[in-house]
Formats: C-alpha cells, structure tokens, sequence
C-alpha cells in the first residue's frame, strides 16, 4: 500500500497555472501619413537634404545637393514616399 501511494505521488505531475497573455495592442493615429509625408517634404529641402541624405541615397552627386535622386523615392497612393521599397522615415522632426 506504501508503495502505491509512493508511485501515486510521483506519477502526479505539479500543474502550472496557465500562462496568461496580454494582447499589445499599437494604436496608429489618423495623422500618421500626414505627418510622415510632412517630414518627407521638409527632408527634400536643399537646406535639409545633405543632413538626411544616408550614404548617398537620395543625393545624386554631392557636390550639387539639388539634384535629388527621384529614381529611388517611389509614391504611394496615400502621398508618401519609399526608398528602395521600404516606407521612408526621415530623421526629421517629431517622428
């Protein structure tokens, strides 16, 4: 009888309580586009240009900041620009 208790005991396994997950939930303002397509367009200004211009992406030739690589910066439908296929964030205000 020991013996069955004792294996009893043992077959028994602890229950962890279940784990419990929080959904995360990421709220996108309405504003979002406007604002990104606003910093888009302060971006491009020649006086911003040479301090958002990464390694040479968007300026054609360095030495004339004016000349703005278009090829590269493709429109999407709600007015923002991509680079290389990917949404453009500018290091340039709020954002």
């Amino acid at each position: 009888m020991i013996a069955n208790v004792d294996a009893d005991a043992l077959s028994r396994k602890e229950r962890e309580p279940p784990l419990r997950v929080r959904a995360l939930v990421m709220t996108i303002g309405l504003d979002l586009p406007r604002q990104i397509l606003n910093s888009q367009t302060e971006a491009r200004k020649p006086k911003n240009i040479k301090e958002e211009d990464v390694g040479g992406m968007l300026i054609e030739n360095s030495r004339d900041p004016k000349k703005i690589r278009t090829e590269k910066l493709e429109p999407r439908t709600n007015g923002t620009l991509c680079l290389n296929g990917r949404s453009w964030l500018p290091c340039y205000g709020d954002l």
